[in-house]
């Protein structure tokens, strides 16, 4: 390895800008000549008055952990007074709201349970009392109104499903707030509801359907039991007022069906009684032995405007007795006859046709005042020991029968 040392005298001398360059010499050429300095003392004296004061740091102070600390304080702190006042009574009105609700609630159960031990109910009342505030009313001792709605009252032989009525301007008796002794109506409205399906219930046993059939007319249809028989029952009812406190049914249109042979109508008209039916009638012309059976009873024949020869000659000729039954004078009179009335002389006789002897008993038994006392709609409203309660209208409904009421100077509990 050739020294770095030049050893030619007749080499040229080397370039220095191409060798690298010594960073101590760089270093050296950036003295700035001796450190003028007498002491150490004047050193560090000198380097502390270029520097800037230190900051005063802030004192320390506890941090705030509870909710909302500080900043909530500041934020109501700089409400007006105004403000704060207003919401002070807001605050103050919702508490006193709140009371008022909860002694108006407990008044309407107190009430309710009154009501229904005074009045023998089978269930509490419902009760509102209207007006606000509760209890400056209460103060006064005169509520503004009262709604009551019972529900199932026992009205004779049915149950008025819903009775409804408003008191209005009532003036209460009571020694204080919480001593009521009883109350004063001047005045009240309401009305009754009579249910059909409580009459379905109740007069049907799940047997007669009642519905509403025009403003005052009833329809019963269903089945009745007879004898051990179920005979399909019609019949229509009138409702009317009856007084001041009842309400008055008129049944007609009665009438039970035997299947297709006869029909029966309790009462005492001539059409009244047990009839064969249009069907029946005619069935005599073509069943040869329920003719003679009948024909062979004189005072069959008699009511069927025949005569004697005429029905021995049908009798003994059955040509003559098949002209004789198919004729419509003959099927209009067959069905005039009363058979309720043939039962008691000639029993074989309505055998013959196909009735039950017993079943005609219990029809015999049947009269219109039975059978119209079991479909009876009325009822009457309860006297009330002070004042005059009276019904105002009386109208049918598709639900039911809905009477309207009126009450005045009414008295509850009280001396």
């Amino acid at each position: 390895m050739r020294s770095p040392h030049r050893t030619d005298p007749h080499q040229p001398p080397y370039d220095r800008s191409d060798m690298p360059r010594n960073p101590y010499e760089e270093l050296g050429t950036l003295d700035d000549g001796p450190l003028e300095v007498t002491s150490l003392e004047e050193f560090f004296d000198e380097d502390a008055t270029g520097r800037d004061e230190p900051e005063e740091e802030p004192e320390w102070t506890p941090p705030v952990h509870r909710r909302g600390g500080r900043r909530r304080r500041g934020r109501f702190a700089g409400l007006p007074l105004a403000v704060k006042a207003v919401v002070g009574l807001v605050v103050l009105a919702s508490f006193v709201a709140l009371a008022d609700r909860w002694a108006l609630l407990y008044a309407e159960h107190r009430a309710a349970d009154a009501l229904e031990e005074r009045l023998d109910l089978a269930a509490a009342p419902e009760v509102e009392i209207g007006g606000f505030p509760f209890l400056t009313q209460l103060a006064g001792k005169r509520l503004d109104s009262v709604r009551l709605t019972v529900p199932d009252v026992a009205a004779d032989r049915v149950s008025l499903a819903k009775v409804s009525a408003t008191a209005h301007d009532i003036r209460l008796e009571a020694d204080g707030l919480t001593s009521v002794r009883g109350a004063r109506v001047p005045r009240l409205d309401g009305d009754v509801l009579l249910s059909f399906a409580d009459l379905n219930r109740e007069l049907g046993a799940s047997q007669v359907t009642f519905t509403g059939d025009g403003r005052d007319r009833v329809r019963a249809r269903g089945t009745l039991p007879v004898a051990g028989r179920d005979l399909r029952l019609r019949a229509e009812a009138t409702i009317q007022r009856q007084g001041e406190r009842g309400i008055a049914t008129e049944i007609g249109g009665m009438r039970l069906d035997i299947g297709d042979l006869a029909t029966y109508r309790p009462g005492t008209r001539p059409s009244d009684g047990l009839h064969l039916t249009p069907k029946a009638s005619a069935d005599l012309a073509r069943e040869t032995r329920k003719a003679k059976a009948l024909l062979s009873v004189p005072a069959i024949v008699q009511r069927l405007g025949m005569s004697d020869a005429t029905a021995r000659e049908a009798l003994s000729d059955d040509g003559r007795l098949a002209e004789l039954t198919g004729s419509p004078r003959f099927a209009r009179q067959a069905q005039g006859l009363n058979l309720i009335d043939l039962a008691l002389d000639n029993p074989d006789l309505l055998r013959r046709l196909g009735l039950d002897p017993d079943l005609l008993d219990a029809l015999s038994r049947l009269t219109h005042p039975v059978l119209a006392d079991r479909l009876s709609l009325s009822f009457e409203l309860p006297e009330p020991e002070r004042g005059s309660i009276r019904l105002r209208d009386v109208r049918v409904e598709e639900d039911g029968i809905r009477v309207r009421l009126t009450g005045s100077e009414l008295a509850v509990g009280g001396s």
